[in-house]
């Protein structure tokens, strides 16, 4: 048990009890009013423990410096980030974490009086943390390590270093983001410049020791669906049904190009919501691909999928917009490969194999990324993410601290050199 362990299962439990779901869809950012209970925390918290020039901007993004303690003041300014909002899939309301000292491998029950049961052969990597004290639901709710555990891990770095101003490093930059989790809208409306950072890391992601520098390219469809309404017993030639159109569309994503059907740099089209009825229907799906040119052939099929119904049917009956375009960091992280090495580096001093894998989705470091920013990502340690089987070691926590001041002091020595 490291010093930072009280920190983490403190910091995380309570920040676990924030609901800061983002939604889908709202047509701004943030999505959700309520990730400002969560943002404002961490800033009053970032001003108590003393880090410098906390400030937010109107997209719900919270952001502070460590000075450097360098003698000449100077040193790479080096960013962290997590994000705030967790996903839609189930509920983050009345969220109610407990600890688990000392899993011993098998099926966890969660909840009594409902019967759920975490079961360890639904979910094998939990096998990994046999020992470790985790940190659950009570099976009705997300926890939130998605992006929490991040969100814990950085505040407590950043609690390290304002109480011992005498560590040697160069300006740490931090912030914490909104909405990634719809789109990684928070992230998007991230002034780089002002943030300051020469570079960056966000957290995210499950499995301690995952590093990703490689993430699909990716975006997001929305189609509004117009139909004719008529009774049925006079329907033929005048009735157009929204709902049957909407099928069409999904019926021409080709069937085993699907996240059920595809692994590693395979890539997908994704239906996530399709809801409606015979005047109007609406449709949200994403794409997704490591590889830009077979990405630029699926945005370019859904454009002609969109011209085949609205040929059909009559123009107009299909209106599509997209949003959410992001690309692979992998470019951006290439103009400064020692970033690879760098994090290898500090997660070997911590006792921890790294294992870089391409990331089947994005991170806010995709972003940041194509902003110029190279901004690869470190996993924030959590497991079964986006539902009521959530979990995550307090020893994950711990480590990622460790690994982070790791991986500062070693941008320290290089900037020495």
């Amino acid at each position: 048990m490291s010093e930072f362990y009280d920190q983490c299962k403190e910091r995380f439990i309570r920040y676990a009890k924030v609901d800061t779901q983002s939604v889908p869809g709202a047509g701004k950012v943030p999505s959700t009013e309520k990730q400002w209970d969560l943002a404002n925390m961490l800033a009053d918290e970032m001003r108590a423990m003393g880090v410098q020039n906390v400030w937010q901007d109107e997209y719900c993004n919270t952001y502070g410096t460590i000075p450097s303690t360098m003698p000449d003041g100077g040193g790479i300014s080096l960013g962290f980030l997590g994000h705030i909002d967790t996903a839609s899939e189930a509920s983050g309301t009345n969220v109610k974490p407990w600890v688990l000292e000392n899993y011993d491998g098998g099926d966890i029950l969660l909840n009594k009086e409902e019967n759920i049961v975490l079961e360890a052969a639904k979910f094998p990597r939990m096998a990994k943390y046999v020992g470790d004290d985790l940190i659950l639901t009570d099976g009705t709710t997300l926890l939130g390590g998605d992006d929490k555990a991040a969100v814990t891990s950085i505040m407590t770095m950043a609690e390290y270093y304002c109480k011992h101003p005498e560590v040697p490093h160069g300006p740490i930059q931090i912030c914490f983001t909104s909405d990634e989790e719809v789109g990684l809208l928070g992230a998007s409306k991230m002034d780089i410049p002002k943030f300051g950072a020469d570079l960056a890391y966000t957290l995210d992601g499950d499995g301690l020791g995952e590093f990703i520098y490689e993430n699909f390219n990716g975006e997001e469809i929305q189609l509004r669906i117009h139909g004719v309404a008529v009774h049925p017993g006079t329907a033929k030639n005048i009735m157009k049904n929204a709902i049957t159109i909407g099928n069409e569309f999904l019926s021409m994503l080709p069937a085993f190009e699907r996240p059920e059907h595809t692994e590693e740099r395979e890539g997908y089209y994704h239906p996530l919501v399709f809801e409606g009825d015979i005047e109007n229907a609406f449709i949200r799906a994403i794409i997704r691909d490591h590889d830009k040119f077979r990405f630029s052939q699926r945005h370019d099929y859904l454009e002609k999928c969109v011209a085949a119904l609205n040929a059909k049917y009559g123009e107009g009956t299909v209106e599509h917009t997209y949003t959410g375009r992001y690309s692979s960091m992998l470019d951006a992280v290439m103009t400064a490969p020692y970033m690879v090495d760098y994090a290898r580096q500090a997660m070997a001093e911590c006792g921890i194999e790294m294992k870089c894998i391409p990331m089947r989705g994005g991170t806010d470091g995709a972003f940041i990324s194509q902003k110029g920013l190279p901004c690869p990502n470190i996993s924030a340690g959590y497991e079964n993410a986006h539902g009521r089987f959530e979990m995550v070691s307090i020893q994950s926590l711990e480590k990622n601290v460790e690994i982070m001041l790791h991986l500062i002091a070693i941008y320290t020595k290089h900037e020495a050199k």
